[in-house]
């Protein structure tokens, strides 16, 4: 034990509250809460005679890097683990388990504060006069849902304000191609459009039948009216509910809201599968990868997963259903009543239907671990392995942030950059920027190129202090951050350029060029004045290729749409009596020319911004000869 630790653990407080390790950097290496800080802090510098805590050689790698340690007193057990959960989700400390994929679930929205309600998505649940279902494993089945639900009771999904905007403007798109009911033209009664919004709640619910049968109906009168295209328009729906209430497997415990909880463990890594029962329901089901859990008790995992989980989901369902007892059962149970609402419960069932639900669980935790093992190390292989290899061959002590950039024009025309993120060897898309050249004319890329890092690498000097300053770093995203390594693509030129630029903010990153041969693929580096040859075969090589494809990519398609968008611009500036507005009205709803010219006078005049006579002269403009096609 250090000398100076024998008299801060004899001075710890007897009460709760949260204690942090930190290494000889000052980097938090573990979080641990406490219902008695002096005996918990205290029981982790207890050896044996061997000099072991008997806590196992994970834990005594982790106490012989404790530098110093801190507690924060708090005035109850919940409080302690409230903010236990807050900063292992701030730090994510090497020590402790973690959660590894902090997702964020989506949500059906039902606006019901509003008198004409709409179905939206949503990714938060907010205390309001709306509905949500939910939580749901996919986005996209999530955004299926919504559209279908649209289709079947034709909602609005506008933004305008009803009853106050009834009668101004005109119908848009939507209720001419038959997914609107327009109540914004009062179209549909307050009354209906009610009942249309009762039924998609049942919907919901999961209550099909009715629809099923109103769908089988229809599309029978339809038919017997030789209104083909209507019984083929109605087919389609019910083939769609069909799927979906095959989907939603009924099962046969109570009506409450429920999450079923398992667990599997193997080596290091561990998979908590979770079954999402909303009302009686499987609405789905979805597995969490948990990391750092070598010599760490099953309970204790499960414990960990559940605060990080639930401590960043909106919903918390009635009961959680677990395979074993674990530790704070009343403190979680108070915390997550508290997070919900209402009261919340842990159970843990022995017998009967709930306990073949987890038996369930647990076995496709153990399917998805044993599947996804070999699956994994590969994806590590591609990935993480990938950038260690780099980071080795260019003498780097650790590599996670890698930014390549790459410059776009035909001729000097529409000179455009690019920025693609990579972060442990997996693209970051949300990271990704585009840059038009402000400064450039003409087709110089080393110009070009030395905008872009400028204007990039600004918003991490004085500009990041600022940003720290008023709090707006969220706004930003992690645009601010410093990559680790600078990847050019191309050789001596382009890297030269990065170093001016680096010089000049006087900033001290690694820059590599992506050297390429003749062929235009990638033959090499060129680091520090040097090319350094790579294993074509290799994962670090392979990882490259991919980066400076989609860097290159990722320019020539913002190049593209810029000129797609100049020439329908060009073309639209000659037809008569069409302004700006009309132009970006036209250029939004309309993703080319060929599409402009192939609408009818009705589907152009039912956008809010273009009267049926600027319509006629739109449509007669293609029909003239007067352009060709562009």
């Amino acid at each position: 034990m250090k000398p100076d630790f024998e008299d801060k653990l004899k001075n710890l407080p007897l009460g709760p509250g949260v204690y942090l390790m930190r290494d000889d950097k000052d980097a938090i290496i573990y979080v641990g809460k406490a219902k008695s800080l002096r005996s918990r802090v205290r029981s982790y510098f207890r050896r044996d005679q061997e000099g072991r805590s008997g806590r196992g050689p994970q834990i005594d790698k982790m106490i012989s890097l404790i530098s110093r340690f801190e507690v924060i007193i708090t005035d109850s057990e919940l409080e302690a683990l409230v903010l236990e959960n807050n900063l292992i989700k701030e730090y994510s400390p090497r020590y402790n388990t973690l959660l590894k994929d902090d997702k964020t679930y989506p949500y059906i929205k039902v606006t019901l504060g509003e008198e004409y309600p709409r179905v939206l998505f949503s990714r938060e649940m907010k205390k309001d006069r709306s509905r949500y279902f939910g939580p749901y494993a996919s986005a996209y089945a999530v955004r299926e849902s919504i559209e279908l639900i649209n289709k079947l009771y034709q909602l609005r999904s506008c933004n305008r304000s009803l009853p106050r905007e009834i009668g101004s403007g005109r119908a848009c798109l939507n209720y001419h191609i038959k997914q609107c009911s327009a109540p914004c033209q009062n179209y549909a009664t307050k009354e209906d459009y009610a009942s249309r919004i009762r039924l998609a709640i049942d919907f919901l619910n999961g209550s099909y039948a009715q629809t099923l049968k109103d769908l089988q109906k229809k599309m029978t009168e339809a038919s017997e009216n030789t209104d083909y295209e209507e019984a083929i328009r109605y087919r389609d729906l019910y083939q769609s509910v069909e799927k979906v209430a095959l989907r939603q497997k009924i099962t046969d415990i109570d009506g409450e809201d429920k999450d079923i909880l398992a667990l599997a463990t193997a080596e290091d890594e561990s998979v908590v599968q979770v079954f999402f029962i909303r009302e009686g329901k499987l609405i789905g089901r979805e597995h969490f990868y948990m990391t750092h859990t070598a010599e760490t008790a099953p309970s204790q995992i499960m414990l960990d997963f559940i605060k990080q989980f639930y401590g960043g989901t909106p919903f918390i369902p009635r009961e959680l259903v677990l395979p074993e007892e674990i530790d704070d059962i009343e403190i979680l149970e108070q915390w997550l009543s508290k997070k919900r609402g209402s009261r919340v419960y842990i159970k843990i069932p022995q017998i009967g239907a709930k306990e073949k639900m987890v038996e369930l669980a647990t076995k496709n935790a153990s399917l998805i671990l044993s599947q996804d093992k070999e699956r994994i190390k590969r994806e590590e292989g591609r990935t993480i392995g990938a950038v260690k290899e780099i980071a080795s061959l260019l003498d780097l002590p650790a590599i996670n942030r890698l930014e390549a950039f790459d410059i776009s024009n035909i001729s000097g025309f529409a000179n455009v950059g690019s920025m693609v993120v990579y972060e442990k060897g997996k693209p970051k898309l949300s990271d990704y920027r585009k840059f038009k050249i402000k400064t450039v004319s003409g087709p110089d890329d080393y110009a070009c190129m030395k905008e872009v890092l400028k204007r990039r690498l600004s918003h991490g000097t004085l500009e990041q202090a600022r940003l720290d300053e008023k709090g707006l770093e969220k706004e930003f995203g992690s645009f601010t951050k410093f990559p680790d390594l600078i990847l050019m693509d191309g050789g001596k030129g382009q890297v030269n350029i990065a170093l001016q630029v680096l010089a000049e903010l006087k900033i001290d990153i690694p820059v590599c060029g992506m050297v390429k041969d003749e062929n235009h693929r990638t033959r090499g580096l060129f680091y520090q004045n040097e090319e350094i040859k790579i294993n074509k075969n290799s994962e670090g090589f392979k990882l490259l290729t991919r980066i400076q494809e989609e860097a290159h990519r990722f320019a020539i398609e913002f190049h593209r749409s810029l000129r797609g968008k100049a020439q329908v611009k060009s073309v639209l500036d000659e037809i008569p009596g069409i302004g700006p507005a009309r132009r970006k009205a036209l250029m939004r709803y309309f993703k080319s020319i060929d599409e402009i010219k192939a609408a009818s006078i009705e589907t152009l005049s039912a956008l809010p911004e273009i009267p049926e006579s600027a319509a006629k002269v739109i449509y007669r403009f293609f029909r003239a000869g007067e352009i060709e096609e562009s």
